[in-house]
């Protein structure tokens, strides 16, 4: 907070600032300068809000410049880890790739619409990284995604997906086995997978990539080089991929 409001006074009085050198000043003129200051904004109390719009948007446009940065230096990584599950159009043009918690509300929120994105666009590659952030209950149902995939393949893995993103209840060591049961997938080859070094290590993997790629909540979105943290309704998310297609041609 202290470092806002420091950068605030210097996009308010980066004139006086580069003409003035406080260091200089006496204890009189330092608190001269400061009445002076404080009578102005009290009469011109619109110009706080110019100069906050103005700090945003020099922020806003700093955080889009490393995350170019940052998605072009883990770019691999993010996009083709060779375990992560693939959706979509395997060979498509717009890769998105989503961060995600299957405890998270706008996780799941965004899902239908994330589905219907991809079916809409069909040069969508959509990658999927589990990224429990959530508490027990987000590491376990990961971790018992991951097991499905391992043990069944992609399709299983997309079916025991769909079906926690749509979950509302508990997922525990008790629940995880039954949702399986009943999706027809074998539960005991889950269950003896699931707490494995290799689903372990995956899901450590992903943790890294996104502490490297500073993706401190879900969901977050890779989309071609932009970064989107948190949710963004369908006609958002639309935007993008448009943009992001033009960017190509």
């Amino acid at each position: 907070m202290r470092s806002f409001f420091l950068s605030l006074f210097m996009v308010l009085f980066t004139g006086i600032a580069s003409a003035q050198n406080f260091a200089d000043m006496t204890d009189t003129e330092t608190e001269a300068f400061g009445a002076a200051v404080r009578a102005y904004l009290l009469d011109n109390p619109e110009v706080i809000m110019e100069a906050v719009a103005v700090l945003e948007e020099r922020q806003q446009q700093e955080a889009a410049g490393s995350d170019v940065d940052l998605v072009a230096q883990y770019y691999d990584q993010i996009f083709h880890d060779g375990f992560s599950h693939v959706s979509g159009n395997p060979d498509g043009t717009i890769e998105i790739v989503e961060f995600s918690d299957y405890k998270c509300g706008y996780c799941k929120r965004a899902y239908p619409e994330l589905l219907q994105l991809v079916e809409d666009n069909p040069d969508i590659r959509m990658v999927v990284k589990e990224y429990p952030i959530l508490g027990a209950e987000s590491i376990l149902a990961s971790r018992a995604a991951i097991a499905v995939q391992i043990t069944e393949g992609d399709e299983a893995y997309e079916v025991f997906h769909d079906a926690l993103m749509r979950e509302n209840g508990p997922l525990t060591e008790l629940s995880l086995p039954l949702i399986a049961e009943r999706l027809g997938l074998d539960s005991a080859a889950m269950v003896e997978v699931m707490n494995t070094a290799l689903v372990t290590q995956i899901i450590q993997t992903n943790r890294t990539l996104g502490q490297q790629m500073q993706v401190s909540g879900t969901p977050t979105y890779v989309i071609g080089t932009n970064m989107l943290r948190g949710y963004v309704p369908l006609a958002g998310m639309q935007q993008i991929v448009d943009e992001a297609r033009a960017a190509l041609n």
